[in-house]
């Protein structure tokens, strides 16, 4: 089921889909939602995925603010 997380202060969800190894991921900075799917047999390893994908986002944010 779906447990939203915290990452940064950013608040985020990770699914198991109906595809086995399949896991869905939503997170929204702002007033951008994001969403995909990840590939991975572990939990772990789909929520650490997540994350990565928010730090880039954080990231691509605040070299948006400083141009």
């Amino acid at each position: 089921g779906r447990c939203p997380m915290k990452h940064k202060g950013v608040e985020y969800t990770v699914a198991r889909s109906t595809t086995p190894g399949v896991w869905k991921y939503e997170f929204r900075i702002g007033d951008q939602v994001r969403a995909g799917k990840t590939r991975t047999g572990i939990n772990l390893l789909a929520i650490r995925r997540v994350q990565l994908q928010i730090n880039r986002a954080l990231n691509e944010v605040a070299r948006k603010a400083m141009q």
